[in-house]
């Protein structure tokens, strides 16, 4: 199982206490100090923790996994979502799937999306 890092644009409560009390190690850029930050900023923090980052910032984020991968640069992985698309029990239900297929390995310089795991 990967350790997660939620961004400031996905924080929610309640999913990272339904994440945590179901033994995933989670924190978040609010827990870290990261609020405020730009997005190469929060995939830097993420990818030095050696976390999968999870965000509703789709376009920019994919755009930043497509540029680190042009420059040869390498991410611990992107996991993203719609933004209001899920409810948190959605949310947490396909973000423990990703986890239990997908191991650190499997999700290093890898964007996957929410709405591939039903």
């Amino acid at each position: 199982m990967f350790q997660l890092y939620i961004d400031e644009d996905s924080m929610d409560r309640d999913l990272v206490r339904a994440l945590r009390a179901r033994g995933v190690d989670v924190t978040t850029a609010q827990y870290v100090g990261m609020m405020a930050c730009s997005d190469e900023e929060h995939l830097l923090f993420a990818t030095n923790q050696g976390r999968v980052l999870y965000s509703f910032n789709r376009g920019d984020f994919f755009r930043l996994h497509s540029q680190y991968a042009a420059e040869g640069k390498s991410h611990a992985g992107i996991l993203l979502a719609r933004q209001q698309h899920y409810s948190v029990g959605e949310q947490m239900r396909r973000v423990l799937k990703v986890m239990a297929l997908r191991s650190a390995a499997d999700m290093r310089d890898r964007v996957e999306f929410l709405s591939a795991w039903s």
